[in-house]
């Protein structure tokens, strides 16, 4: 087993790690691009609640950006 490295203390010139928001905007991001190219994953999403099918990866983003607009489905 490795150990982890001791964590050092942020230096002042250490820019701040993204918040969750941010983080969220980027995934939203990533997701429509690879949507945009993959049934399964936009089957995947519908299962979700997010309504994506026959959405352009732009739409799929904005979609995704937001809460769920249906329950989940198994």
């Amino acid at each position: 087993m490795v150990a982890a490295p001791d964590s050092q203390p942020d230096s002042p010139g250490d820019p701040s790690p993204p918040d969750l928001e941010q983080v969220n905007d980027i995934l939203a991001d990533w997701a429509a691009r690879s949507a945009s190219g993959s049934a399964a994953l936009i089957d995947r999403f519908e299962a979700m609640g997010y309504e994506v099918r026959g959405k352009s990866e732009d739409e799929i983003a904005d979609v995704l950006h937001r809460p769920p607009t249906r329950a989940a489905t198994q």
